[in-house]
């Protein structure tokens, strides 16, 4: 009897497509998984075992079962988009347990195509921190689970990464794709702005954040970006010769990029040159000011998230991250200081089609219960880990965490691609080629490793 745990999406969804497997069986398949291993992960919010096997069953008997291009394939959603009948907490004690009435068109775009929603995942309190821990759940990272998967799309990582899942639907405000990805030894993208239609929150966080794709492959990364974009994003036919910039450096000041994760980058850079690409050493020109804007858009965001709710109910690091933010409302809303950035960093993607980076700092924290740490201590946690993804939310430009090596732990490492306005299918490509010039293991850790 063939498995289907470990397949990747568009194996499964060839193989019910052609009736060489049922989504109920597959469904089933995977359902069994989360049940095995997620008391040890912590991946899930909410499971829909019942909903799920019923979902599958209907995806099973549709006219146009041989046209899906997820026909039966098990998905997990992260809890802050609507799943039809699920309550959305976004990891709060604050925000109301009502049943949702509708799916997020992201969400619906995902059925519509054959998905199942096997259920929804844990993230952080309103989705602020790289961490993702809080009253409903912790999600570990499968690799290593005295670690945290990242955050805030965590829950979904860590979900694709035990094998629970073969892709997860997250998003990214301040790097909440690429930084669990990259922990998890995932491939995600953060599209760039209006590509995949956003409506996280109120307001998106002023625009900066996205829905996106979280998957062990490149090919299941484009497949799920093109159901979520309503359109083909189609790799070129060649990959052609690309000019690269490397850079090592964090773009905060006084913020180090350890070794493990230079070498990743240096050692792509390397895999790149002999691919034929142009690569050279060259830093984007950073203004200092970047870790305030960062901070101030980071705040104000969570400051509007908050709005209504209890603060009674709300962790002390919320509260305390949406009072900052408050003071921050007027200049962020302005939107000045994110074109000025845009303007600076332009004439650099004008001679250089990509940036590569590695994508974290160093490796992700010990999972702990930071929930109840205070402010400051997870501002310096988070920033001294992940400074390399936000300058990508506040351009709007798209950016992928693509895997690449290990760290002495044996955890995955990454590194990150980053272009210009409309350059998915460039850079999905590009990582390709990364994939198929130095394969990543794809496939979940042994169960022991998650279970132990």
């Amino acid at each position: 009897m063939t498995s289907w745990v470990g397949r990747t999406a568009a194996e499964i969804a060839a193989a019910v497509r052609e009736k060489r497997a049922t989504p109920r069986e597959v469904v089933a398949e995977h359902l069994a998984r989360i049940q095995s291993l997620d008391g040890h992960v912590g991946a899930f919010r909410v499971v829909r075992a019942e909903a799920a096997l019923a979902e599958a069953d209907e995806v099973g008997s549709r006219a146009d079962l041989a046209e899906l291009p997820l026909a039966g394939v098990p998905v997990a959603v992260k809890d802050n988009l609507a799943v039809r009948g699920e309550s959305n907490l976004v990891g709060s004690a604050a925000t109301p347990d009502t049943p949702a009435d509708h799916d997020h068109v992201t969400v619906a775009r995902l059925r519509a195509a054959g998905a199942v929603v096997v259920g929804l995942t844990n993230v952080p309190e309103l989705c602020v921190f790289g961490t993702t821990e809080g009253v409903h759940g912790t999600a570990r990272n499968p690799w290593d689970t005295s670690r945290t998967a990242g955050g805030s799309s965590g829950g979904s990582a860590a979900a694709v990464a035990a094998g629970m899942v073969p892709i997860a639907l997250g998003n990214d405000g301040m790097g909440s794709l690429r930084i669990p990805a990259a922990n998890c030894g995932l491939v995600t993208i953060k599209p760039g702005t209006g590509v995949v239609p956003a409506g996280i929150s109120d307001g998106d966080w002023f625009g900066m954040s996205e829905n996106g794709p979280l998957a062990t492959t490149v090919e299941d990364a484009r497949l799920m970006l093109s159901v979520l974009a309503g359109t083909e994003v189609a790799l070129p036919t060649s990959p052609g010769t690309h000019k690269i910039a490397v850079s090592l450096r964090s773009p905060l000041a006084g913020v180090a990029v350890s070794k493990p994760y230079t070498t990743a980058a240096r050692d792509a850079a390397g895999l790149l040159i002999k691919a034929g690409h142009q690569v050279r050493r060259a830093d984007p020109p950073y203004p200092m000011s970047l870790g305030l804007t960062s901070l101030a858009h980071w705040t104000a965001g969570t400051a509007v998230d908050a709005q209504g709710l209890d603060p009674q109910r709300l962790a002390r690091r919320t509260r305390v991250h949406a009072a900052v933010g408050r003071r921050f409302l007027g200049q962020v809303r302005g939107g000045g200081s994110r074109e000025q950035l845009r303007r600076r960093l332009e004439p650099f993607f004008a001679e250089y089609d990509v940036l590569l980076t590695p994508a974290l700092a160093r490796r992700s924290p010990r999972s702990e219960p930071w929930h109840e740490r205070g402010w400051l201590r997870n501002i310096m946690a988070n920033t001294a880990y992940s400074p390399l993804t936000p300058p990508w939310n506040l351009t709007g430009w798209p950016a992928m965490s693509v895997p690449f090596g290990t760290l002495p732990s044996g955890a995955p490492c990454a590194i990150q691609l980053v272009g210009r306005p409309g350059s998915e299918a460039e850079l999905l490509g590009l990582a390709e080629q990364i994939e198929r010039l130095r394969p990543w293991q794809r496939t979940a850790p042994p169960d022991e490793a998650v279970s132990s």
